[in-house]
């Protein structure tokens, strides 16, 4: 089944409905419209023009809509009305375009949880999830709020993993660029400086020679080859196999791997101690914050536990010893269960987890730079040994 978003009349009213509705095709789509009494006057597919949330909207946007929606509705606003007000303000237009449609919604009787649940690519589980138990409970607001906080949290994380991995990656990227400048400009003024004089090329510079002359006759075949090759990874780490090999390289990789373990722990700590508190139920928890890590493998630690939570076990048991749960986790837990404040210890663990990333992060950076030191001494010493080298020798000869 396809979702389309549609903007139609009432036929009775002339009131302009939004919203979206599924079908098999948008022929189909209108049909149901005209029998439910609409008078459809646009029509297409979700994720398709102007509207592709998937796209449009970023977790900043998402987060400053939280964070007004969440103000209004704390000063005693009616849904509908702080609704219309955030997407009277909001200047993104697809993210305008989904609170209208769950404005809509909201108006045509839906509840505000399935009104959110109608935009998956915007709203996660978490979110979803809170937003169920915020209604219900009648703490709205709060739950918002504590969305919005959290999503901040990851956002400026996420930031600080990036901002120490962009250093590595310029420097990465102007090695790149030297190569290729001394392959394409400078070997072969080498070469033809030697044969002129025939004279034999070390072997280092013979090699590079052979690397320039084999791309120069087969530039075609290393541009479809690099293409082919990064299409294929691309399209493998989308099937199942290919999702659980990258996230057991992150949980692995040299270096970074107890920085990405740190991170899963922490958001899965941090997330649960947040549906917790708002009267979401043990099992829920498990399920969604395990799945909110964004680690397959995690994940599927977190389910095993699960199991045996439902067979009768304390969270704390169940996850003690399961593969990457560290193992703070479970002892903060059994405390919590001892105490009755489960959400709250879970919480002082994420919040010793989010210390220890912060430091994580300073020392990989204060790491990477030797390390490319290093790098950069190699290819300055291939650059030196294939092409300097040979021209200072063959001046020292004929000197």
């Amino acid at each position: 089944m396809k979702r389309f978003i549609y903007r139609a009349k009432e036929q009775s009213t002339g009131k302009i409905i939004k919203g979206t509705i599924q079908a098999e095709t948008e022929r189909v789509a209108g049909k149901l419209l005209v029998d439910r009494g609409y008078v459809p006057e646009s029509l297409r597919e979700e994720g398709k023009g102007f509207g592709d949330k998937l796209n449009n909207v970023g977790s900043t946007d998402r987060i400053n809509f939280t964070r007004q929606f969440a103000t209004l509705v704390g000063a005693g606003l009616p849904i509908a009305q702080s609704l219309r007000t955030v997407a009277e303000q909001t200047s993104n237009k697809a993210m305008k375009t989904v609170i209208e449609e769950i404005l809509a919604d909201v108006e045509a009787g839906h509840s505000l949880g399935d009104s959110f649940g109608k935009h998956p690519n915007v709203f996660d589980n978490v979110y979803l999830s809170l937003i169920r138990a915020g209604e219900v409970s009648g703490t709205l607001d709060n739950s918002l709020r504590r969305i919005a906080s959290q999503e901040e949290k990851d956002q400026k994380m996420m930031s600080k993993i990036k901002g120490a991995l962009t250093m590595p990656l310029i420097t990465l990227g102007v090695m790149v660029v030297v190569f290729i400048y001394m392959m394409v400009e400078v070997v072969p003024h080498v070469e033809s400086l030697y044969n002129d004089l025939g004279e034999e090329l070390p072997g280092l510079t013979q090699a590079l020679v052979a690397i320039k002359d084999f791309i120069f006759a087969f530039w075609w075949l290393v541009i479809i080859i690099l293409v082919f090759l990064v299409m294929g990874f691309m399209q493998f780490l989308k099937t199942e196999p290919g999702i659980k090999v990258a996230a057991n390289f992150k949980l692995n990789v040299p270096m970074f791997n107890g920085l990405m373990r740190m991170l899963y722990m922490a958001r899965y700590a941090r997330i649960s101690q947040i549906l917790l508190s708002t009267g979401v139920s043990v099992l829920d928890t498990m399920s969604i914050a395990g799945n909110a890590t964004n680690n397959v493998v995690v994940e599927e630690s977190i389910k095993a536990a699960a199991v045996e939570v439902q067979g009768g076990k304390a969270l704390s048991d169940a996850l003690r010893d399961k593969p990457y749960v560290d193992k703070m986790v479970p002892q903060m837990a059994a405390i919590g269960e001892q105490s009755g404040k489960i959400d709250e210890m879970l919480g002082k663990a994420a919040q010793v987890f989010e210390d220890d990333l912060d430091e994580k992060i300073a020392t990989i950076s204060a790491m990477i730079e030797p390390l490319m030191m290093v790098m950069l001494a190699v290819i300055a010493g291939l650059l030196v040994g294939g092409v300097l080298f040979p021209i200072y020798s063959l001046v020292n000869s004929i000197g």
